[in-house]
């Protein structure tokens, strides 16, 4: 079984609606290739070893969370280590698809949504506004968990180091705001959410102590790691619907 570029950006782009969001990046097809699809590689980064690894495997298409192109970067001779990336796709005659913030904030197969999923939260809902969409999701814990429970139970789910501002190790926590990546000041909206825990990608010096005394659980569990559930989650989603196509998912190791 095939189906077109067309159709599968038309797929996607039903499912993650980008239009609503205001993003940093051009969501959908960044890269064009071949027209007839019939193997599609995901990865959360566009890099040089994942769309080798894509081509390698003879990938008709490469959907992945971070692509190339970016609103910050404006017009850019495509030379050097970026350019090689584009030029990969080219050649390789690849399609290449990213979705940033939508693929965040999905309430149903998002980054954060499918940790809520991971971490068995019941009550999911939107979390974190910006620009009149949400970034991630909040949910509640069937039953209340130690802070330094949830602390092991992430570093099992996310297969990397946690780090945890934490007011009490032994605080109970009954719920969680959860944005994915970056989001390392949007801590502040689990007080206003009125949440007691905060898990993002990253933490910043100042962030750590912020938090503690404003009495919230934040869990930095890595950019790389909390990402990397959306778009196995949309892969499972393709897969689903068009279950002859050939999918595979490509890791990196990348420990930020």
């Amino acid at each position: 079984m095939t189906i077109t570029c067309s159709q599968l950006h038309n797929y996607i782009n039903q499912i993650l609606k980008p239009e609503i969001f205001d993003d940093y990046c051009p969501n959908g097809l960044q890269i064009s290739g071949k027209e007839t699809i019939k193997k599609i590689a995901f990865a959360v980064s566009a890099t040089k070893s994942s769309i080798k690894e894509a081509a390698e495997w003879g990938a008709d298409a490469l959907i992945v969370h971070h692509g190339v192109f970016w609103k910050y970067q404006s017009a850019r001779p495509i030379v050097g280590p970026w350019g090689e990336r584009i030029k990969l796709c080219i050649q390789n005659d690849m399609n290449l698809f990213a979705y940033h913030l939508p693929l965040d904030g999905h309430l149903e197969i998002g980054n954060a949504a499918s940790l809520a999923h991971l971490l068995n939260l019941s009550d999911i809902a939107p979390f974190g506004e910006y620009k009149k969409t949400y970034l991630g999701v909040k949910g509640k814990f069937s039953e209340a968990v130690k802070a330094s429970d949830l602390k092991s139970k992430l570093s099992e789910i996310l297969s990397h180091t946690i780090i945890h501002a934490s007011p009490d190790d032994d605080q109970m926590i009954s719920s969680i705001g959860i944005i994915t990546g970056g989001a390392n000041n949007e801590w502040t909206m689990s007080i206003s959410e009125e949440v007691d825990a905060y898990l993002t990608g990253e933490i910043s010096e100042y962030n750590w102590h912020d938090a503690i005394e404003a009495g919230i659980h934040y869990f930095a569990g890595g950019h790389h790691a909390t990402e990397k559930f959306g778009i196995q989650s949309l892969m499972n989603e393709i897969k689903s619907k068009y279950p002859a196509l050939e999918t595979m998912y490509f890791d990196s190791n990348n420990p930020a």
